[in-house]
């Protein structure tokens, strides 16, 4: 059984699962590094750190050791347009779970000592990410494509932005946007919809009831690019995208159908054909990113530099074929088929219901079933698809990130140039 509150502004959906001893607890604040300017990149990030620090109550050891001391799991993470704290935890201890969560969200110190080590800490998380390079491509991709707008700003903020960043400019805007009317709390597992209801309204009657705006600009689109990144590599990471659509369209059904006959799993036909066949690549895959008015549809791949004009010339003639010749009805039936059992095999996790029931009250603020997922992606043909197709491969659509050798890189640049006729 699902039920949905509204409490102090604040949207919360609970599901009743009985025959679990375990529950997710999740709280959305709908804020992330795209409503960040440039000066205080990373701020939300920075925050999602900062709530682990301490709070009035607990010090940072103390609310690891409280989870740990009911075996349960704590963690958080950002978004370019959310910031999620969540736990899962066994039923008896959901009471003390929230409390705690709560404590931070609300009551977090940002300690002047404890804000100045941090800082340490996130430049560390930002040097890691920029080590690794297989990460790293996807977020140089995203920074050109939506360059000169917020979404193209990175989740972790710039090491610059890290160091110069102010404890009370960050604890302003803290408490500006963590509250509840910007936060959706969403809770799935063996638990009673009304004592969940109770116990965060009363914890939530000590918060500000006021409403929140939050301005966001839509992104422009760019024209396509060229973006080139030189890195001590052995392999070429490349990832090549075009402009796609949001969460809002209803063609999101179709687009997912299509990226998994594309590249979005082990018979998908990037994967047959560039590492089964070709013997190209170890990683290649192809993947949407969908956001409330944007969106990109993106391929990668790590290569050889001695392999990248075999690849270029292959995922060509691979497009080709996709757009030209279309899919099958067997390749979108058995696609179907797979979405259908990833959908309910989901379903046996307390973390997925949650994050699902999460997701859609925040993006459409309505449950969306998985019924309905379900119909909505049978529905779909092959037409369907080979439609969508054509009009997102256009080649003078797509840019290209690549992150290599400087000797390298060159000679990368001339080959996509020569190979996709630019």
């Amino acid at each position: 059984m699902i039920s949905t509150f509204n409490l102090n502004n604040t949207k919360l959906v609970v599901e009743e699962i009985p025959f679990v001893r375990s529950a997710g607890i999740g709280v959305y604040i709908k804020v992330g590094s795209r409503h960040e300017k440039q000066n205080i990149s990373g701020v939300s990030h920075f925050i999602e750190h900062m709530l682990f620090k301490g709070t009035e109550k607990r010090t940072a050891r103390e609310i690891a050791e409280s989870f740990e001391g009911m075996g349960g799991q704590l963690n958080a993470f950002t978004s370019k347009e959310y910031t999620c704290l969540y736990s899962r935890t066994l039923d008896e201890n959901v009471d003390s779970a929230i409390e705690i969560m709560f404590d931070m969200l609300f009551s977090s110190k940002f300690a002047p000592k404890d804000f100045t080590t941090e800082k340490g800490v996130v430049i560390e998380e930002i040097n890691m990410y920029e080590d690794t390079p297989d990460d790293l491509i996807h977020d140089l991709f995203s920074q050109k494509f939506w360059e000169g707008h917020s979404m193209g700003l990175p989740i972790l903020g710039t090491e610059d932005s890290i160091i110069n960043m102010d404890r009370d400019l960050v604890y302003e805007y803290y408490k500006k946007y963590y509250v509840p009317a910007n936060m959706v709390i969403a809770v799935a597992g063996n638990v009673n919809s009304n004592k969940v209801r109770d116990k965060i309204q009363n914890l939530l009657e000590k918060q500000p009831k006021n409403n929140i705006t939050i301005n966001q600009t839509i992104p422009e689109e760019n024209n396509s690019f060229i973006s080139l990144m030189n890195k001590e590599t052995e392999q070429v990471q490349l990832c090549l995208g075009v402009p796609s659509i949001s969460y809002h369209n209803d063609n999101r059904y179709v687009q997912n159908v299509m990226n998994n006959i594309l590249g979005g799993g082990l018979g998908s036909r990037l994967f047959q054909s560039i590492r089964e066949e070709l013997g190209l690549a170890y990683s290649v895959y192809s993947y949407p990113s969908t956001y409330s008015d944007t969106g990109a549809f993106s391929i990668y791949v790590g290569t050889s530099p001695s392999k990248v004009a075999q690849f270029f010339e292959a995922l060509i003639e691979l497009l080709d074929n996709f757009t030209n010749e279309g899919v099958s009805e067997e390749e979108v039936t058995r696609t179907q088929q797979l979405i259908k059992s990833s959908i309910l095999l989901g379903l046996e996790s307390v973390m997925n219901r949650m994050t699902r029931l999460a997701r859609s009250i925040m993006i459409y603020d309505e449950i969306v079933s998985p019924e309905k997922i379900i119909d909505r992606i049978y529905a779909i043909d092959s037409e369907q698809v080979n439609q969508f197709a054509q009009n997102l491969f256009k080649k003078e659509l797509f840019s290209l990130a690549a992150i290599g050798d400087k000797e390298i890189l060159p000679n990368v640049e001339k080959q996509y140039k020569q190979l996709w006729r630019l």
